[in-house]
This record gives C-alpha cells, sequence and structure tokens, in this order.
C-alpha cells in the first residue's frame, strides 16, 4: 500500500473525492452501453433513455431490457408463493439461522429508535404527527451475486415504521431464478412483494408504477451507476434514500493497534469492489510499515484477492500523521462512511468526530460486524455526504404532519401580527381571512 507523509498531499490524493466520480464510465461501462443501444451514449442518456422507455411501456420495457441488459428471458415479472416457499429448501440452516439473528438484532435497534409525534395542547393543539410512507421500493443488487444483508437492511426499519406495502426489485440470474437467500431474508423481513428486475428499470419501475410492479413513494438501496443515476433522475417523483456510491472505510490506529487485524479490515473493506476507498490514518510509522506487510501477506489468501487488490492500488493507502489531533481533523475533511478506532482511549475521541457515517469502537467491533448483525443499518452516505447525511434507519420511512388546532384565545393573540405581516407581503387576503375571524372571536367576546 502507498504510504504518505505529507498532509497537503494526503488531502489532495488519497482524500480528494468528487461526487462526480460516482457518474464516470469505464471503459467496459462505454462498451456495454454501445453494445445494448447501438450507439455512444453516456450512463446519464442511457438512464434517461431507461426511464422514459419503461415509463411509456411499462412492462413490455422491463421485459425487453431483461433481455438486453440482463440477458434472462422472463415468463413473468413478480415472484409467486411457491418460488418463495422453494428458496427456504435451497438455503442451509447455518445461513437460516444466522438471518434471523440479524434480523431480531435490527428489528430490537429500530424498535428502540422509533420517534414517536407529540402534541402541545396548551393554545388548543400545536404538534406534529408522525405517519409511516404507504409504500416503499427497496432495491437489493443481484445477478451474479447476492446481498440478503441488505435486504434485511432495507427492509426491517420500513417495517419497523409500519410502512403498509414493501416492495422489493432485484435482477433475476440465469434462467431468471433469483438468489435463495435473498428470497428467505425478503421473507423473514416481511417483504410484500418481490419483482425480478434490476438496474435502471427497476428504479424506473418503481418510480412510475407499470401493469405489474406498484407505484411507490419512496426508492431506497444501493447500486450500480445506473441505479444510482437512475435514483438521482426520479427524484422528486418519489423520494429516495440517497446516492450511495462505493463503499469507503477510514481504520484511525496508534501504535496499541494489532497490525494483523488493521491488514484484515482493511481487505475487508478493499474486497467489495475495485472503487471501494479503504484508508489507514496512523500516528505510528512502525505500525504503517507492519500493516503494510500484513496486506501483502493476507490478500493472497484471499478469494477476491484481484478485487482487493486493483481497489487497493488504485484509492487505498496509509498517511502517517503527527498526533491525534491531526489525524481526526483528517477523519473530519474526509468524512467516511465507516470510521474504525483502534486506539486508546478510543471513547475520549468520539466528540470530536464530526463527520462520520458510522463509528467502530475498538478491535471488538470490527465493520464487517456492522454489515451483517450489529443493529444500525449498513446503508451509510458515502462520497463525503456524512457532512449532512445520516444511515438508513426508521425516521426514514416516517413523515411529519404539522398540527395546527388554535383556540379562540390564541386566534386574538397571535391574530393582530399575521395579519401585518401578510399585508407587509402583499397578500391582503390572507390578512382579510385572519382578520374576518379576528371580528368573530370580538363579537363572541362582547357577547359574552
Amino acid at each position: 500500500m502507498r504510504i504518505i507523509r505529507d498532509l497537503k498531499t494526503a488531502k489532495s490524493t488519497l482524500l480528494s473525492r468528487s461526487p462526480y466520480e460516482l457518474y464516470q464510465a469505464s471503459p467496459a461501462v462505454k462498451q456495454r452501453i454501445k453494445d445494448i443501444f447501438a450507439e455512444e451514449l453516456t450512463p446519464e442518456q442511457a438512464v434517461e433513455r431507461i426511464v422514459a422507455d419503461v415509463r411509456t411501456r411499462g412492462d413490455a420495457a422491463l421485459f425487453d431490457y431483461g433481455r438486453r441488459i440482463d440477458q434472462v428471458e422472463l415468463s413473468h415479472l413478480e415472484l409467486g408463493q411457491e418460488e418463495m416457499a422453494e428458496a427456504y429448501s435451497q438455503v442451509d440452516g447455518e445461513l437460516l439461522s444466522a438471518l434471523r439473528l440479524a434480523a431480531d438484532r435490527l428489528v430490537s435497534f429500530h424498535l428502540a429508535h422509533k420517534r414517536r409525534g407529540s402534541l402541545d395542547f396548551a393554545e388548543g393543539a400545536l404538534g406534529n404527527l408522525i405517519s409511516p410512507i404507504e409504500r416503499v421500493g427497496i432495491y437489493v443488487p443481484g445477478g451474479t451475486a447476492c446481498y440478503p444483508s441488505t435486504v434485511l437492511m432495507t427492509a426491517i426499519p420500513a417495517r419497523v415504521a409500519g410502512v403498509e406495502e414493501i416492495v422489493l426489485t432485484t435482477p433475476a440470474r440465469g434462467g431468471g431464478a433469483i438468489s435463495p437467500a435473498t428470497l428467505v431474508a425478503a421473507d423473514i423481513a416481511q417483504v410484500n412483494r418481490v419483482f425480478k428486475v434490476g438496474g435502471a428499470q427497476a428504479i424506473a419501475a418503481l418510480a412510475f408504477g407499470t401493469q405489474s410492479v406498484p407505484k411507490v413513494d419512496k426508492v431506497c438501496g444501493p447500486g450500480n451507476i445506473f441505479v444510482v443515476l437512475a435514483k438521482k433522475f426520479v427524484y422528486g417523483v418519489v423520494d429516495i434514500d440517497g446516492l450511495q456510491g462505493p463503499s469507503e472505510t477510514v481504520l484511525l490506529a496508534d501504535d496499541s493497534a494489532d497490525p494483523a487485524l488493521c491488514a484484515a479490515d482493511l481487505l475487508a473493506q478493499a474486497e467489495h469492489d475495485a472503487l471501494a476507498c479503504a484508508i489507514m490514518i496512523t500516528t505510528s510509522p512502525q505500525l504503517a510499515e507492519r500493516v503494510d506487510g500484513e496486506v501483502t501477506r493476507q490478500l493472497g489468501e484471499l478469494e477476491r484477492q484481484d478485487i482487493a487488490a486493483q481497489s487497493l492500488e488504485s484509492r487505498g493507502g496509509i498517511i502517517i500523521v503527527a498526533d491525534m489531533a491531526q489525524a481526526i481533523d483528517l477523519v473530519n475533511f474526509y468524512a467516511p462512511e465507516h470510521l474504525c478506532l483502534m486506539v486508546r482511549h478510543a471513547w475520549s475521541y468520539i466528540g470530536r468526530i464530526r463527520n462520520a457515517g458510522a463509528i467502530f469502537v475498538g478491535q471488538s467491533s470490527p465493520e464487517a460486524l456492522g454489515d451483517y448483525i450489529a443493529g444500525p443499518s449498513h446503508v451509510i452516505p458515502t462520497g463525503g455526504t456524512a457532512r449532512y447525511g445520516s444511515p438508513l434507519g426508521v425516521d426514514d420511512f416516517l413523515k411529519v404532519t404539522s398540527l395546527v388546532a388554535l383556540n379562540d384565545e390564541s386566534l386574538t393573540a397571535l391574530g393582530p401580527a399575521a395579519a401585518v405581516m401578510a399585508r407587509a407581503e402583499g397578500l391582503t387576503a390572507h390578512a382579510r381571512a385572519i382578520e374576518a375571524r379576528l371580528r368573530q372571536a370580538d363579537a363572541k367576546g362582547e357577547l359574552a
């Protein structure tokens, strides 16, 4: 791994990233677009065309893109109960138990953080009504890999929030099948309907609805460049949870950290994909050298070593700083999706960390545990958006309705000021609507 000792260099290279990188197509992606559309298009143009086509042709477009993009010939889009039941017979008991344990922990965590409305009756009734979104669409990547953990991490907060209907879309694999583990996770999370649709076409179907896929109110879940662009494109028609990009981790370590564990955590991040960012910031030059050696040694033992090696070479590295103050400044500058604290007195630094999607404290709290079973969702803001964004949670599936039910006493006290403000803005009808009520209130008072 590259080792950087200069803070300015670290900020301008390893810690420099732009949201626009998310939308840059590799040569392979450009060629794939050309193969599908028989012309050169940018990813944005390709997604715009797909979304418009799905909006116009509905199911016919979904079947068409299933053939052209996913290379699957589908006879139907929605998964039937028989297919769901069959999935259980294909998932071994150990995985089934793990999924159920993860689900139980997620339910407990999100129930503990569920927000409820409040009303203040001092002036009649002022407050917020909290209600769940009616229908939510969840996108889960699929095709060559399966992510049952993502099903749990997105569907369970929605279910705990009280969402009435959860619709899941995921790409079908060869032969039109969906990963049994994904289906079992969907059943455990009480997903209502599952559709064999992937990519930008799935996001369009959820946003606008088709003959088979119902229109939803919010779309959640990670995906590739086309999924992210489609979510960006349909935002406003529906709500979205965010524009999640490649995964990223910053490991903050001092000379008390175990170099083997540090290397293992960096590699766990790097194996996600070639665009993942695995970075260590340390106050110890000796630890930096030892971790570098451990990464080289452990890399050769991984099944996904080619992907991890690409990630580490292009986006990974180790930054050596003078002290923890510099280290935390770099963390807040970068605003990582995940921050792992492998330092002495880790809890003492929590209050100084302003920008991080999730913080993992100590060597007994590896990020990998958070990815699957700890409790909070692993759908976390990336690309520096932890400066203002938050992990997916129950609040993302709740909406607030303001309640204003004032009594006559409050009307009399507040009305004149409101009328003055309305006339200052030139909105005389607003003022007249208030003043008419003030006259009625005065008349009531005189009669009394």
